[in-house]
């Protein structure tokens, strides 16, 4: 873990983004993950408040840093993942922290979730736990067991093992296009540190890569994998949890999807609500965190996107075929080996980013 349907979101949308009169309505300025937001939810929140919204999206958090680190980026609302995005953005100063008076809501939050959190956010001051989802494996078994019958469909290995790859290339295979989300995973796959910014790590994650490139159909952004899963186009994918889902959720003529936990232990991550330091229109920003996190307007977007969030009050209200899926809701004993990267330093991250490029080269 994302791409809203374009003509569905600009219809309800629509009245959202219409011109207004300067100064007769408030505005504000959202920049989220694709595929990550209940179109709904945006249409009440605007008749409740009276606050028109301006809603962007990206695909990575490669392009959600790029956007901040240029400063005034003009966003009220951003959503980075606790690591390592949010984890920077607190750093360096660049969030405000949340005033909780005025954001009530907070109370139905996990507490035991966003302690995840605090490690890199000490005291919760900065941001809300959004959804939250774990990085693994979008499956089209019935492909997948045509061609490599005793390949492991709840492993790695059916990726990033180069026999398993170069039988299953004729029915496609992609990875999603970024390193932040992928290297850990593959280091995890190796027995490595997934935090490792050891040399020898990191050569041996290249290597694995570079191995599995020629027998790649696809490294696309999260947003474009869907599409491709829910399609046919490809058999097997390492992406976001709710990704797999929501493309299972579209699929016709026959494609079923399955989506797998790495048996050596998934990747975990949370989104938060945050607000950029320099935002135009705080007042509406928490205004805009509260409404999310009330227990129905949760649930109506974990039911329409497939990621779980983190207000324990609305999980009787998540349709039943979300709410009682394991794998958007996984166990405790799925999550048991679950692991959550830290944040590399400033230069490991120019090696990983290196790395990716050529891994994406292919050489």
């Amino acid at each position: 873990m994302r791409r809203l349907l374009p003509l569905l979101f600009a219809l309800l949308l629509s009245p959202l983004l219409s011109p207004c009169v300067a100064g007769a309505q408030p505005v504000l300025n959202v920049y989220n993950w694709s595929d990550y937001i209940d179109p709904q939810a945006l249409r009440r929140f605007q008749q409740e408040t009276g606050i028109r919204v301006r809603y962007d999206v990206y695909d990575s958090l490669e392009a959600l840093e790029a956007k901040l680190s240029a400063g005034r980026s003009g966003y009220d609302i951003v959503v980075p993942s606790s690591e390592p995005t949010f984890a920077r953005l607190v750093r360096a100063g660049a969030l405000r922290p949340l005033d909780a008076a005025r954001i009530p809501n907070l109370r139905h939050l996990d507490a035991g979730l966003m302690q995840r959190v605090a490690g890199v956010d000490p005291g919760n001051r900065h941001g809300a736990i959004y959804l939250w989802g774990t990085v693994g494996l979008g499956v089209r078994q019935d492909r997948v067991r045509a061609l490599a019958p005793d390949a492991p469909v709840d492993s790695l290995d059916l990726l990033l093992k180069p026999e398993n790859a170069r039988r299953l290339a004729r029915c496609g295979l992609a990875v999603m296009d970024s390193a932040t989300d992928v290297l850990p995973t593959v280091l995890r796959w190796l027995g490595r540190d997934p935090n490792s910014n050891e040399a020898e790590d990191l050569r041996a994650a290249e290597q694995a890569l570079l191995a599995l490139r020629p027998h790649l159909r696809a490294i696309p952004a999260s947003g474009a994998l869907i599409d491709m899963l829910a399609t046919g186009e490809i058999c097997a994918a390492l992406t976001y949890s709710g990704d797999v889902i929501q493309a299972g959720a579209r699929a016709r003529n026959g494609v079923v999807l399955h989506y797998a936990l790495p048996a050596a232990g998934a990747h975990l991550s949370f989104d938060m609500l945050a607000i950029p330091a320099d935002a135009p229109n705080p007042d509406a920003a928490h205004a805009f965190i509260d409404f999310l996190l009330r227990p129905e307007v949760m649930a109506g977007i974990t039911s329409t996107v497939r990621y779980p969030n983190a207000v324990p009050a609305s999980r009787a209200l998540v349709v039943p075929a979300v709410r009682d899926d394991p794998n958007v809701y996984p166990t405790e004993a799925m999550l048991a080996d679950a692991f959550i990267p830290g944040t590399p330093t400033a230069a490991a991250e120019r090696l990983r980013n290196r790395l990716w490029s050529r891994f994406k080269a292919g050489r």
